[in-house]
């Protein structure tokens, strides 16, 4: 598959270059072990009505259903998935690879059987950068409050926090973050591969190639209006500067005109950038990181985006001085570099810090 050169590099290492990701398939014995199952579950969300944007309250969940789950009456930890920005959940089981994994990775014993469950975050522009803001959904409480529920209510979950992990990649990696440290007694175990918005990096904000007067000049919004960096920018601002009275992005920003240019507003960029970057908000969420079962993340050491891999030895640091227990490890690789092959970051990292951290209760 070609990609245009004309997509920003920041776009390819948030995570379409999963689509070359290498697939083995089978178990490392050339077995094939048995196959659980994949099912949707609709849910027309009330909360995610709640917004200015356009978004649409018709959400579907990709549950996968382990091999047993049929004929017997255990119950089940659950995991949960969050995609990358520009996905979505139904294209994260096209190939059926992570069913694959799981498949193989239960029947030989690398990881107890649990539930997965994918819920869809898609926008019609960017995606969810998963907080809660009245302009672009609250996507922490439709979490929280409509999908967990729904789950719980309708499989055999193990419904504590537990037995209830949350991990993704990329910028659903910073989405598992935080939805760990908002709501530890939600979800008891996170691990974030390659997580995006953990530091500030080496550019500031007031650098980045953004056309500020052509979103200035905006009357009407679409999902073409706007290339990819500027969109994820839009969306930091839709989150953390929310304004329903200002049409037609609803929302305040962190650079202002002056003249012929654009400066930076302080108070607006301080804002922005609390919100956004988890490592800038650490002290606010201390004592919530300290009751997780556990916490992990790693980052792949050639990101051609370099701030991505600073900001998570950051990251690290920063967790490290707040007395904070985690793993973190820096492997050499890029963004979604066989993330998803047995011999990868999901196979070989967080399926076994699961089985290590996760009550899979009593069979």
């Amino acid at each position: 598959m070609k990609l245009s050169k004309k997509i920003p590099t920041l776009i390819l290492s948030l995570g379409l270059t999963v689509l070359s990701s290498v697939w083995i398939a089978g178990n490392a014995q050339g077995d094939h072990p048995a196959k659980g199952e994949l099912v949707t579950q609709n849910l027309i969300s009330e909360i995610l009505k709640e917004n200015k944007i356009g978004i649409n309250p018709e959400r579907n969940l990709k549950v996968y259903l382990p091999t047993g789950y049929h004929s017997s009456t255990r119950r089940y930890p659950v995991v949960y998935l969050l995609h990358n920005i520009f996905w979505n959940n139904d294209r994260m089981f096209e190939d059926g690879r992570i069913m694959e994994l799981i498949d193989s990775a239960f029947g030989s014993g690398l990881v107890g059987e649990f539930i997965l469950v994918a819920p869809d975050y898609r926008t019609v522009t960017t995606g969810s950068i998963y907080d809660n803001s009245p302009v672009s959904g609250r996507w922490l409480d439709y979490t929280t409050e409509e999908v967990i529920p729904l789950i719980d209510r309708k499989f055999r979950t193990i419904a504590k926090s537990e037995s209830r992990a949350v991990i993704g990649e990329m910028m659903g990696g910073r989405g598992a973050l935080k939805f760990a440290m908002a709501r530890p007694d939600v979800f008891g175990l996170v691990y974030a591969m390659h997580p995006v918005a953990t530091g500030m990096g080496e550019l500031p904000w007031s650098y980045s190639q953004i056309d500020w007067k052509k979103i200035y000049d905006q009357k009407t919004t679409s999902p073409a209006s706007l290339d990819g960096i500027a969109q994820i920018f839009v969306a930091v601002c839709q989150t953390y500067l929310p304004n329903p009275d200002r049409p037609p992005y609803y929302c305040d920003f962190f650079m202002q005109p002056e003249g012929n240019t654009f400066i930076p507003n302080p108070i607006n960029m301080a804002k922005a950038r609390r919100g956004f970057i988890i490592g800038e908000s650490l002290d606010e969420y201390t004592d919530n990181l300290k009751k997780l079962r556990g916490l992990a993340f790693d980052w792949g050491r050639f990101d051609a985006i370099y701030a991505h891999v600073d900001s998570n030895r950051e990251l690290s640091r920063k967790l490290q001085d707040l007395g904070i227990t985690h793993q973190a490890e820096e492997y050499a690789g890029g963004p979604n570099e066989n993330t998803w092959s047995q011999g990868g970051r999901f196979y070989q990292r967080v399926l076994p810090f699961l089985a290590a951290k996760m009550d899979f209760g009593e069979k």
